[in-house]
């Protein structure tokens, strides 16, 4: 890492996973706007790109590539609107909002950091030019697909990358590398002394993901992570810095 334009060596980053998933439907607008109130310093959500009915690519914030399980609607989220999609109940009367949507929430100035997970199949060049039209946003857009990550990276040189990891690969420096990626997020279960240091040693921060229980959370902080991705915040944020 040669910068740190979002400032993740700077204390301990509490950000919301799918908005405050633990206290109202994740990825829906209540959810975000909780996580807002309650003072994170970020903001984690999923997108995949959905046509609306000029033909134009829209991104949706929703996790899964199917509707069933955070909806009461059924099938591919691809196959659905950017219309139909927006109007779909997420849960407790809320709509699946768009990524557009949730940027207004943000509101400005823009000082919330906005971690944009690629989920959906070609989800890198619609977000791309999202963000091409949006500077001042605090980003950091980060997948599980480091293919999808690199597309991502190949229209967009300025924006924050993250590459997402669920367990140990011998690579991770290598591809955070190639990414010129601004920091390494990965799962609890990765989490010793070795991987930190290792991620240290070659200038990444480190930040960790779904961190829903205190003591593991004041456990993430006292080994030195940046920050922890949390459903609960609402019980994690007297550790923010």
């Amino acid at each position: 890492m040669i910068t740190d334009p979002l400032n993740l060596t700077s204390g301990f980053a509490i950000i919301g996973h799918r908005g405050a998933a633990g206290l109202a439907p994740e990825n829906t607008l209540p959810s975000f706007q909780i996580a807002l109130d309650l003072g994170c310093r970020g903001i984690e959500l999923d997108v995949h790109p959905v046509v609306d009915a000029k033909d134009l690519v829209q991104l949706g914030v929703i996790h899964d590539a199917r509707l069933d399980r955070t909806t009461n609607q059924r099938g591919l989220v691809a196959n659905v609107t950017a219309e139909a999609l927006s109007v779909i109940d997420a849960g407790n009367g809320a709509r699946v909002p768009l990524l557009g949507e949730v940027v207004e929430l943000i509101g400005q100035p823009n000082t919330t950091l906005l971690n944009i997970e690629l989920k959906g199949k070609k989800a890198a060049a619609p977000t791309a030019a999202f963000l091409a039209q949006r500077p001042a946003l605090r980003a950091l857009v980060s997948s599980f697909d480091h293919d999808e990550l690199r597309l991502f990276r190949g229209l967009d040189s300025a924006t924050a990358v993250a590459p997402l990891f669920s367990r140990k690969r011998r690579n991770l420096i290598d591809t955070a590398l190639t990414l010129n990626a601004t920091s390494i997020n990965v799962a609890y279960s990765m989490v010793d002394e070795p991987l930190l240091e290792t991620c240290r040693d070659a200038g990444f921060p480190v930040l960790v993901y779904t961190v829903n229980r205190l003591q593991d959370a004041q456990r993430m902080k006292s080994l030195g992570v940046a920050g922890i991705f949390t459903d609960r915040p609402d019980l994690m944020l007297e550790l923010q810095e």
